[in-house]
């Protein structure tokens, strides 16, 4: 089994099962609780995850990584992407963006139901290995999304500046996956 977690209106196919906090035709499984699954542990090969983590604090997000972790199989795959702060801090720093730019990226204002959400975070490579290696993740590394097998669905992993610029813009997606042992 795949799982689209927090997936949206996003239905990546035959083989992935969604789970969302909103009721969307492709979802499988409504839930709030992302930390508290009705999942058979070691059930999933791969868990995918695109922008979403960083609505959760830095202590919250440690119990609901560690649910996952429980779903995955042995040498099962993690795949999160989060907003790239590096990158957004590194254009806005050489004037090469205006602030406007990367408010979405950076606060992620989103309507969930009957409430207004922010992020409550932002990472970057070296903070987001550092959570996934104290979770017990290992082989921690950054992957590109043209080589997965969701990679013809346009997704936050996806996010460019200039906008849907994939071929000359810059990726302000931070793109990480991990392995369980």
């Amino acid at each position: 089994m795949k799982i689209h977690m927090c997936c949206g209106k996003r239905d990546f196919g035959p083989g992935w099962f969604n789970i969302d906090g909103a009721k969307h035709s492709n979802v499988h499984l409504i839930t709030k609780d992302i930390g508290n699954l009705p999942l058979d542990s070691e059930s999933a090969e791969l868990i995918y995850c695109s922008h979403a983590i960083e609505y959760f604090d830095r202590e919250e997000i440690i119990p609901i990584l560690k649910e996952w972790k429980r779903i995955l199989i042995p040498q099962g795959t993690l795949r999160l992407a989060v907003p790239d702060f590096r990158s957004m801090a590194m254009l806005y720093s050489k004037g090469n963006i205006k602030l406007e730019q990367i408010l979405g990226p950076l606060y992620g204002k989103m309507q969930m139901n009957d409430t207004t959400i922010y992020h409550k975070t932002v990472y970057d490579l070296e903070s987001l290995k550092k959570l996934l290696t104290d979770i017990g993740f290992s082989n921690i590394r950054t992957y590109d999304w043209r080589a997965t097998e969701h990679s013809q669905f346009d997704d936050h992993s996806q996010a460019y500046i200039p906008h849907m610029d994939k071929d000359n813009g810059i990726l302000v997606s931070l793109n990480v996956e991990g392995t369980k042992p």
